[in-house]
């Protein structure tokens, strides 16, 4: 049996000299090769940008980070753009700008905070989803927020847009807090589903309020939430 230091000498990377004899090629080839490998100068700067930005605005595809790098002074297309993108891993890692879209046959409640003054804590709470960037791709970030403390109740992250983690931030929320008199959530198809309807009728006194479709000002605490999650960049 081979001993631990003996299993570590046949796992560890070969040498440049050791690939080239494997290879059947010089090491003045390697070498020229690896450092052609490398970015230059200026293309390290468009890796930075375009990942600083794309932090920023993950939803952004090529055209838009285009338009960004040349709002910087960069003489740069498209198809330069996508295969610096594609080093990064970003090609078509961003899952969308809508996180919640509508199902037709799902029943969609009014709105009832048009008015509402809100002056106590579990009055209004609201709830919504965005998407955070991780080092490689993302993840789907929900959380429940009461309107006047302006405090994060619950919250839980998913690979996947399925109802199912909504539903569970809804609950720890309301295990946590009690009832809200108003819950309010956008039209997406995860707010209107049956389970998580069903979650929130289970409470009689919670009224439920749903924004108007493409009115992103009527969860306005949410998304003021989110500006401030993307900027903290807590999960890269």
């Amino acid at each position: 049996m081979k001993t631990r230091r003996e299993w570590i000498s046949i796992l560890e990377p070969l040498t440049i000299t050791r690939q080239c004899e494997l290879a059947g090629t010089n090491r003045s080839t390697a070498y020229a090769l690896q450092s052609a490998a490398l970015p230059d100068g200026e293309e390290q700067q468009l890796l930075d940008a375009i990942d600083a930005e794309y932090t920023r605005h993950p939803f952004y595809g090529s055209r838009k980070i285009v338009h960004y790098l040349r709002g910087l002074g960069y003489r740069i297309n498209r198809k330069r753009v996508q295969r610096l993108m594609d080093i990064l891993g970003l090609a078509g890692m961003a899952p969308g700008q809508h996180t919640s879209k509508p199902h037709p046959e799902n029943k969609v409640y009014p709105y009832l905070l048009r008015g509402v003054v809100v002056n106590s804590s579990n009055q209004v709470w609201s709830t919504d989803i965005t998407y955070v960037r991780l080092s490689r791709g993302f993840m789907y970030l929900v959380a429940v927020i009461d309107w006047y403390s302006r405090k994060v109740l619950s919250w839980r992250l998913s690979n996947t847009l399925d109802s199912g983690f909504c539903v569970d931030s809804l609950n720890d929320a309301l295990l946590a807090y009690g009832t809200p008199e108003l819950f309010n959530t956008d039209q997406g198809s995860q707010f209107t589903s049956d389970a998580f309807l069903t979650a929130l009728k289970a409470h009689e006194s919670i009224g439920i309020s749903m924004d108007g479709r493409g009115r992103a000002l009527d969860n306005i605490f949410v998304e003021r939430l989110w500006g401030a999650v993307s900027s903290m960049k807590i999960f890269t």
